[in-house]
């Protein structure tokens, strides 16, 4: 489907316009970001893709607004679990808090570069191949059955990805942090900062999370501009609401498994795309909603146990009892 160039120059103008006032504006220091300025940030995003989601809705068409919507709760929704991997990164390599946020910054608008390139790819491989979507279908429920019954992943240390050893390697590195600076020039010699082998580990983590994510909208739409859109306005508002929830990320225990359902699900529903089983945007979207608030809710009744020094939690049996002294003490 051809989208009017309208649609595309006001998408364009609105998060050219935002991304402007936040660098111009809003991060042309450096500090540590407060809780109340990221929830205002996260408000400002959220807000932004409601009213983009409405006008949609009613310049396009109520389905294509239902699609966006879609799309976008299902990428902001993924988007959350990268708050997991910036918290590691950042506390793996010791990032001090108000050097994060342009870190965040320069590693969402390379995102939106990438998932640009991947959503083009993506669209014309379908377009040529429909069974494609078959192969995403069957991808997804692996992955969602993957982060169901594997949950050790934000366990990996960041810094022995393969690209980060083979950076630290081959680049001329100052030993300690130089401000908030990516690159200086030292006697007349460019050196990077560690702060740029972190934007590494940045960059990389959202291209993996890009393989989930982006077959997954596209179980929802194969329309170029609701696929781009919704990923934007997700990815723009991740970076506020890392500062939001990641005091607070590891409490959702539950999220995790939650996403890993609502990809299984997604997956099921490319399946069944061209079957009388054929899942409807307005069921998809309901099911999400559920399945998020359910794996907030569950994980704030039944909190996780406090992890032990030695390893092992207080509700493990098989862990000896801190306060006791061992047989023969």
């Amino acid at each position: 489907m051809t989208v009017n160039p309208v649609f595309w120059i006001v998408f364009a103008v609105v998060v050219l316009g935002m991304i402007a006032i936040d660098l111009g504006v809003f991060t042309r220091k450096s500090h540590t970001v407060s809780f109340r300025e990221a929830l205002t940030w996260t408000g400002v995003w959220a807000s932004l893709a409601t009213v983009f989601g409405i006008w949609i809705w009613h310049s396009q068409s109520p389905a294509k607004g239902l699609e966006f919507f879609n799309g976008y709760l299902i990428e902001l929704s993924l988007s959350a679990d990268n708050v997991f991997i910036f918290a590691l990164i950042f506390r793996n390599f010791g990032v001090p808090p108000q050097y994060q946020h342009k870190v965040l910054i320069w590693g969402v608008l390379s995102a939106l570069v990438m998932r640009f390139i991947l959503i083009g790819i993506g669209v014309q491989l379908i377009t040529q191949f429909q069974w494609i979507l078959y192969l995403f279908g069957a991808f997804l429920i692996f992955t969602g059955a993957k982060m169901l019954w594997n949950r050790k992943d934000e366990d990996e240390d960041p810094a022995n990805n393969p690209v980060v050893r083979y950076a630290r390697r081959v680049l001329p590195l100052t030993p300690t942090w130089v401000g908030d600076r990516f690159m200086v020039k030292e006697n007349g010699r460019r050196l990077f900062t560690p702060l740029f082998i972190v934007l590494i580990c940045i960059e990389i983590s959202d291209l993996i999370f890009a393989v989930d994510s982006i077959p997954a909208v596209f179980g929802i739409t194969q329309d170029q501009f609701i696929i781009f859109t919704s990923n934007v306005f997700a990815i723009m508002g991740l970076r506020s609401l890392y500062f939001v929830l990641s005091g607070v990320i590891d409490k959702f225990h539950y999220l995790k498994p939650g996403l890993g359902i609502i990809l299984a699900f997604v997956g099921i529903k490319m399946l069944t795309a061209h079957t009388q089983f054929k899942i409807s945007n307005e069921f998809s979207l309901a099911f999400t909603v559920l399945v998020l608030i359910g794996s907030i809710a569950g994980s704030m009744m039944f909190p996780k146990a406090p992890a032990l020094p030695g390893g092992g939690t207080l509700d493990d049996p098989a862990h000896p009892d801190p306060d006791k002294s061992p047989p023969g003490a």
